[in-house]
């Protein structure tokens, strides 16, 4: 079973978060919907999001205002946020949002299939980003095998037993190599 993502959809109309969850439910993920900023910094403040999607005009805190609070804490500072408009044509919008930290902005109507497949991207590079992660965290193991292999090397009984001294050597090399591999991937 493959892992979900969670995409967080911010809009005060309901209406636009029913088209928003139709146009996304094809991606099989969890659809969070929620009808304002403060709830958008709620939700983002207790669970993790591959991709936000925010409404720019709300009454209250608006879509710039939710995207720069978001972006201000360090749990959401990676977290793409797309900016959702009707007021299309104000290039002041998109400057705004993206000094806001948007990684995209669309002027509704926009195209469902446009939507999905840029939102099916982010979701995707998470999911991928958290396999990596996952790849990432025994780094600090590799360097306790890394001790063993020393401390192996230094029993008497593993210096006089050329087989022993022969894996640990082998054992040594692939640590390395698998340590080579961590760190020309950034996960070092």
């Amino acid at each position: 079973m493959s892992r979900q993502a969670r995409i967080l959809l911010v809009d005060d109309r309901a209406e636009n978060l029913v088209a928003l969850e139709a146009i996304l439910a094809p991606l099989n993920q969890i659809l969070v919907p929620v009808r304002s900023g403060e709830q958008a910094l709620q939700a983002a403040g207790d669970q993790e999001f591959a991709v936000i999607l925010l409404d720019i005009v709300m009454p209250g805190m608006d879509g710039f205002e939710t995207a720069a609070q978001i972006k201000s804490r360090a749990k959401n500072r990676d977290v793409p946020i797309i900016l959702l408009t009707a007021a299309a044509g104000r290039p002041e919008h998109s400057f705004r949002g993206y000094a806001a930290g948007a990684v995209d902005y669309l002027a509704k109507p926009f195209d469902p299939w446009v939507l999905q497949a840029k939102v099916s991207v982010f979701v995707d590079l998470y999911l991928k980003t958290g396999r990596f992660d996952q790849l990432s965290v025994p780094l600090g193991a590799i360097e306790e095998i890394e001790a063993s292999v020393a401390l192996l090397r230094r029993l008497p009984a593993v210096l006089k037993d050329s087989d022993a001294a022969a894996t640990a050597a082998q054992l040594a090399v692939r640590v390395g190599r698998l340590r080579d591999v961590l760190e020309a991937s950034g996960g070092g």
